[in-house]
């Protein structure tokens, strides 16, 4: 099938523009080496879905692009910048870019969904408390929320309204990359439709880079420009989506050509049923 075309990454002399590169990345726990050689290039302005069986280290590998997690060996360089070469303070500088939004959102039980937004514009972004309010409000409704909800703490939202809550304060600092960890996982399929979409805008609207780590199929299909599959320690095919289900492995034919591989690219067709078209 054809997939949905979005807006285009944009591009250098060479037909790619890297905003990260990862070069010969090693991550290791002990014994235990996770990743191992890994190379990735992510481009200025696309949505690239990472995803890779259980274990392979979708995770580790955002988190290792974040900063969170030193790698063992490796480049990981952001923005032209080799991240893991700079200072502690340099490097958070350039991490002031990064909007990140974890698996199970991460907000502060003991803060309201405001104050959780408000919280890095006043330690990072140089605003006090009321202007911090002001911007967070708008944070707020730009995720999908209505104001009353800033008012409320995370113990009482939903599971859809606490990934909009924290996909506001990922977006609290303007960042040029947004990633996310598994965003729509635990939401039913209609909250995760919407929430796809929201991406998708927000990434047309904001120019945004999103690194994207999932499971769900519909998300792969709906808004991804390019899918990245870790598997043996490394990154085993980076395409777009067409490439990659027809890619020679037997962990990729299961995942995108059984049942919910199917069901997924079927729908997708039938949502854009003249997209390729001449």
């Amino acid at each position: 099938m054809v997939r949905p075309q979005h807006a285009p990454a944009t591009r250098g002399g060479d037909g790619v523009d890297p905003i990260i590169e990862v070069r010969g990345l090693r991550n290791q726990f002990g014994t235990q080496v996770v990743h191992e050689q890994l190379d990735l290039q992510v481009r200025r302005g696309e949505i690239l879905g990472v995803v890779g069986g259980s274990g392979t280290g979708k995770s580790v590998l955002l988190r290792s692009i974040v900063g969170l997690l030193r790698p063992a060996a490796g480049e990981v360089r952001v923005f032209g910048q080799d991240l893991t070469a700079l200072s502690s303070e340099a490097r958070s500088g350039y991490e002031r870019r990064f909007g990140v939004l974890f698996q199970q959102g991460a907000l502060f039980s003991s803060l309201t969904v405001l104050e959780n937004i408000a919280l890095p514009l006043t330690e990072y972004g140089g605003l006090n408390a009321d202007e911090a309010r002001g911007v967070a409000a708008m944070k707020l409704a730009l995720a999908g929320l209505p104001i009353a909800a800033g008012d409320k703490y995370p113990a009482a939202l939903s599971g859809g309204m606490i990934k909009r809550a924290a996909l506001a304060r990922a977006l609290a600092l303007d960042p040029d990359i947004l990633f996310l960890d598994e965003p729509t996982a635990g939401l039913d399929p209609i909250s995760a439709a919407a929430f796809d979409r929201l991406i998708l805008t927000l990434r047309d609207a904001l120019g945004l880079t999103v690194f994207l780590v999932t499971h769900d199929l519909d998300t792969l299909y709906a808004i991804c420009d390019r899918i990245a599959v870790l598997s043996s320690r490394r990154v085993l095919v980076a395409d777009r989506i067409e490439a990659v289900a027809a890619y020679d492995d037997a962990w990729i034919r299961q995942y995108f050509q059984g049942p919910r591989g199917r069901a997924a690219s079927l729908a997708a067709l039938r949502a854009h049923p003249t997209q390729g078209q001449p």
